[in-house]
């Protein structure tokens, strides 16, 4: 009973354990209250996003994106207030993780398939969006918004 029990305490934590995938990249991420260009590591899970900025070496701040967006030392948010708060309100709940993922956005919104990737371009009264994903980069500016990210992988 008690080696029973031992293994289903084991067991259980290591299910609730998120396993990420992590990789590292060269983070450019500048909105009207964060300012970031340095490296960052990346973790993909199944339904969620970390993202581990750092600069000069050293940690600098943590993004989880999952049902919410937490960000370390500021809390957790829902993904429409922090999208009022740091992007655009005239953004989709979930564009800020599909955009660390490379996915696209808008509900494909004129989204045009490359030999290396996509692009999209989506102008609306609320934005202004060049949004390219290729094989070793992701880009994404908003000059409406004066949004800037842009994530490259390390060689």
């Amino acid at each position: 009973m008690k080696y029973l029990l031992i293994f289903l305490v084991l067991f259980f934590s290591a299910c609730s354990v998120k396993q990420l995938e992590k990789s590292s990249k060269m983070v450019v991420f500048k909105t009207k209250n964060i300012r970031f260009s340095d490296l960052g590591y990346i973790g993909e899970g199944k339904e969620s996003v970390e993202i581990d900025l750092y600069v000069v070496g050293k940690a600098f701040k943590k993004i989880s994106i999952d049902g919410m967006i937490c960000i370390e030392g500021e809390g957790c948010m829902r993904k429409s207030s922090f999208n009022e708060e740091y992007l655009s309100s005239s953004y989709p709940d979930d564009l800020l993780k599909n955009v660390f993922l490379g996915k696209p956005i808008f509900e494909q919104k004129n989204l045009l398939r490359t030999d290396i990737g996509f692009v999209q371009i989506i102008q609306s009264n609320g934005v202004d969006i060049v949004y390219k994903v290729e094989l070793n980069e992701i880009y994404f500016k908003d000059r409406k918004n004066k949004i800037l990210i842009r994530i490259k992988d390390v060689k």
